[in-house]
């Protein structure tokens, strides 16, 4: 590969260039639309329940990862974000607490088309990347995607504060269009799904994800301490409203200030995310990763802005070193015809977990101190931290656990 990098492959700088507006208009929809339930409601929890269903959809990963993983990745992606660009535009239909349905409901559909793009995403790096460029590649979209919480946060909630919603749907569907156009540019040659006389039965094929990720040497213990630590930190989502609220006794729009300065964290950690893969491993990387996600965390048990939102940034150096390290992983012990599949079910694995961990977040806020809660999160991710560094090498990742690899292949349909 070019000394340069990934970036000096043109295919995949339009694909950045995409990823960047798609990321922009997402950062600042979700976000603020917590924001927006908490200003129609009052309630913490109905605005932490927006985060509930954002994460819904992951129960259905596994559709988006087997459609991904039987037609063209570039034309499903113009089509979702096309169509969620459509649903997003109905959010200029809310005029009221009794709309909060249409909110729950556009929260819920785009959602669900996020993880078609993701796992569609990653089959195409997967093709437009070499394995040696792969960590340098999640590294630069993992600091677009982070780094984009320095400005889109605050630009969806100034909006939103200044023209109110309907310019914030506008603002996101716009971006959505923009990136539907430059993927459509986009000249690659995709890697065939595997053929139809190759196909198993139907089953067998959709749960071959998640028996990949399970049988997968080095794999399989690595995504099950980062879903632990995963569906953990689902309770800040509600969490940190009551921090913000209650805590340090500012208004609800500080969460965007506090989303922007964890963005410029993993800003710092995207851009560095691939040295640290390339000089000490996957395993190391998301282990360092996770233990400096539980530093940062710390903060929360304390009453001053200033602590708080230098763990703030702290948090966001950790969580690109946890998730990039966890994807060069995945992406390079998956072969092409599975790579939507794995894709879904490790955001599967991840996402529900934490989908239900904001909906226990959102009943335990209402009973016990959040900071309570932070303690409960500290201790879980420091503890998939240090059992992640402890973890077996993940240098031979990609070979099947056992002796019995021709039933790999033959179950997985590998080429």
């Amino acid at each position: 590969m070019n000394r340069e990098g990934p970036l000096a492959i043109p295919a995949f700088r339009r694909l950045v260039a995409a990823w960047t507006f798609s990321n922009f208009g997402d950062s600042a929809l979700y976000l603020t639309l917590a924001i927006w339930v908490k200003d129609l409601t009052g309630s913490d929890a109905s605005a932490g329940i927006v985060f509930l269903f954002l994460g819904l959809p992951a129960f259905l990963a596994p559709v988006a990862g087997h459609v991904a993983d039987r037609f063209s990745r570039r034309r499903l992606v113009i089509v979702a974000n096309l169509a969620a660009a459509g649903g997003i535009a109905t959010l200029a239909l809310v005029d009221g607490p009794g709309d909060l349905w249409i909110i729950y409901t556009v929260t819920f559909g785009y959602g669900l088309l996020t993880y078609l793009t993701s796992a569609c995403a990653s089959g195409l790096i997967r093709d437009l990347v070499p394995d040696q460029g792969l960590a340098s590649a999640n590294g630069t979209l993992s600091t677009i995607d982070q780094g984009l919480r320095l400005l889109s946060p605050l630009a969806g909630a100034g909006l939103y504060t200044v023209f109110g919603g309907t310019a914030l749907a506008a603002l996101t569907a716009g971006t959505l269009i923009i990136a539907a156009a430059i993927v459509a540019t986009i000249d690659i040659v995709e890697s065939e799904p595997t053929a139809t006389s190759e196909r198993a039965a139907f089953l067998v094929e959709f749960t071959a994800g998640f028996r990949h990720l399970r049988s997968t040497r080095g794999l399989a213990q690595l995504t099950v301490l980062l879903a632990v630590a995963t569906a953990i930190t689902g309770l800040s989502n509600t969490a940190i409203f009551a921090l913000v609220d209650h805590g340090l006794g500012r208004a609800a729009g500080f969460f965007a200030v506090l989303a922007s300065v964890q963005g410029l964290g993993s800003v710092f950690g995207g851009m560095t995310a691939s040295r640290l893969v390339s000089r000490f491993g996957e395993r190391t990387g998301m282990g360092v990763g996770l233990l400096v996600l539980g530093a940062g965390i710390t903060s929360m048990l304390t009453l001053s802005t200033i602590v708080v939102i230098a763990g703030s940034f702290v948090a966001g150096v950790g969580i690109p070193w946890a998730y990039v390290s966890y994807a060069t992983l995945r992406q390079r012990a998956t072969p092409a015809p599975l790579q939507g599949r794995v894709s879904a079910a490790a955001n599967l694995s991840f996402n529900a977990p934490q989908t239900l961990g904001t909906a226990l977040g959102a009943a335990l806020i209402t009973v016990i101190d959040y900071r309570t809660v932070a303690a409960i999160m500290i201790i879980v991710v420091i503890a998939c931290g240090v059992l992640a560094l402890t973890s077996p090498d993940t240098a031979d990742a990609g070979r099947p656990v056992g002796a019995n690899e021709h039933i790999h292949r033959a179950v997985f349909l590998e080429p």
